[in-house]
């Protein structure tokens, strides 16, 4: 079990009582016992709508030259820490590390010599040696030992890790040996044991001998993107917006018309008889228009056909099983549904006089349907790359085997979360207390569990991103990065929200490495596009 700590430079834990002194770290290294919760609002920056394809930025710990100390005190003669090397599963590594007495003794003593410095015992005057137990009588010999516990870990770390300092992920290092454990074997006579874990960049293994070349890629375009049908559907759209809406009195409701209805359900058991209402399907003064009825459950407005005003309906739907609800998936239902009002409208004849009221500017239809058009093939262009984009990633996911390590997870997870609020905040302007509650670790980690699947979807692919940049050797520009750093804190600045510009770069040189690697992918495979 994991030490029960925050601590950032590697060994204090925040479970037990903290002794008056703590020995000057010998190197700064980060460790990670919990799972960290959002520090603020995070911005992940993407180049499609649903993923960042951004590589993982390689922070290395600083382990290296505390390590070389501890060599080459071991080379002139000292005894060297012995550091057993396990892999683990999620491309962690377990240190199980045993510290000589030799160290324990150095520990111990400039222990010692930090306490005489820091404390006035009673009777000795500044600089005066004092014995030793005297000093720990009254320092207390539990803060001694617990201080010269921190000193061995804080000196031995760097070396036990020097083996993956090269691959070792920042904030990822975690002791494994509880501090009361250690408590209760320590002894200045006995070698020191602990257990201390790390994450390392995790090796992208490619399931073709072909990798990413010669790739053929499935692009499927829905029918709504198509730049023709777009256009003539935003045409009547406006159209409609001019019509003036007529009360029908004398027939029921038919397609084209606009019905305001007050709808109740309840789902229906095995067994037929009634089950539990459904608040999320039910509604009161909901206008339906018959014309846009896209988003309807299937069957439903073909049994409100020729209901007229103050007629009340009954039957029973299944929601589909694709339904966006997932709660809902499969669910029998009884609707029953009361008719308020019934509408048709009356348009305006579509002619040139009508131009300018349908788009400002145009002075005949024909200008209108081109400018519409025009528009719409921009947004068509838009979507197809889009859509493209997230074919090609998607099956460079399905290309490879990634043992995602924890603190990649953790990392790429929170920022997502954190666009995620960023977007939210934009839409809602939410407020200090909410953003707090958004931001705290119990929000951060329902979000990991609730997305690890595409989370880790994510990761593998921006893995595989940062692996073909490598390969190929592809390069951006730095005016292209100066530019794109500079909006990216501009946005920041805008939503009053705290950053990093660090980080904002190094997610700005992901974005660049993956719009590059999708670049070269979309000339070096087979591309087609099917419509549905």
């Amino acid at each position: 079990m994991e030490l029960a700590t925050t601590a950032a430079t590697a060994v204090a834990s925040a479970s037990r009582p903290h002794g008056p002194f703590s020995p000057p770290p010998a190197v700064s290294v980060s460790v990670s016992w919990t799972t960290p919760s959002l520090p603020s609002t995070s911005r992940s920056l993407s180049t499609s709508s649903s993923a960042s394809t951004s590589r993982r930025r390689r922070r290395w710990l600083p382990v290296a030259s505390a390590a070389v100390e501890l060599r080459e005190a071991a080379s002139g003669g000292g005894d060297s820490v012995r550091v057993t090397e396990t892999p683990q599963p999620g491309s962690s590594v377990k240190f199980s590390v045993e510290v000589p007495t030799s160290i324990i003794q150095e520990c111990y003593q400039l222990t010692l010599q930090e306490y005489a410095k820091r404390f006035k015992v009673p009777g000795f005057r500044p600089g005066k040696i004092i014995p030793e137990n005297l000093l720990i009588n009254y320092v207390g010999p539990q803060h001694v030992q617990d201080a010269t516990i921190e000193a061995i870990l804080k000196h031995t770390l760097p070396q036990a890790l020097s083996s993956v300092e090269d691959r070792a992920l920042e904030d990822s290092v975690r002791i494994l040996t509880q501090f009361d454990d250690m408590r209760s074997s320590f002894t200045l006579d006995d070698v020191f044991r602990y257990d201390v874990a790390v994450d390392v960049a995790p090796e992208v293994r490619w399931l073709s001998e072909d990798k990413y070349k010669n790739l053929k890629i499935v692009v499927e375009i829905d029918e709504a993107v198509d730049a023709e049908k777009a256009a003539e559907k935003e045409l009547q759209r406006r159209h409609k917006a001019l019509g003036l809406l007529r009360i029908v009195a004398d027939r029921g409701l038919q397609i084209g018309d606009l019905v305001v209805l007050d709808i109740f359900a309840e789902s229906i058991n095995r067994d037929g008889s009634k089950g539990e209402k459904i608040s999320s399907a039910e509604s009161t003064g909901f206008h339906l228009d018959t014309e846009e009825n896209n988003n309807l459950v299937p069957g439903f407005l073909g049994s409100l056909i020729g209901i007229r005003p103050g007629e009340t309906r009954s039957f029973p739907i299944q929601f589909p099983e694709s339904f966006e609800q997932e709660s809902l998936r499969g669910v029998r239902a009884q609707f029953t549904v009361d008719c308020k009002d019934l509408f048709y409208r009356e348009l305006p004849e579509m002619d040139d006089s009508l131009a300018g009221k349908l788009l400002p500017g145009c002075n005949t239809i024909t200008e209108v349907r081109q400018r519409i058009l025009e528009r719409c093939k921009e947004v068509e262009k838009t979507a197809i790359e889009q859509a493209t984009d997230n074919a090609i990633l998607d099956q460079l996911g399905k290309l490879v085997e990634v043992d995602v390590p924890r603190a990649l997870f953790q990392e790429q997870g929170q920022q997502l979360y954190g666009a995620k609020l960023l977007q939210l905040q934009a839409e809602r302007k939410l407020d200090k207390d909410q953003l707090a509650s958004l931001s705290s670790q119990r929000s951060v980690q329902a979000y990991l569990e609730e997305e690890k699947e595409n989370i880790t979807r994510i990761i593998k692919q921006m893995l595989a991103v940062g692996d073909i940049f490598k390969s190929e050797n592809l390069q951006y520009s730095t005016e292209q990065l100066i530019k794109e750093v500079e909006n990216s804190v501009a946005e920041f600045k805008q939503y009053n929200q705290d950053y990093d510009e660090d980080n904002i770069k190094q997610q700005v040189q992901d974005v660049l490495e993956a719009a590059k690697v999708l670049e070269w992918l979309k000339e070096n495979c087979t591309i087609e596009y099917v419509r549905r």
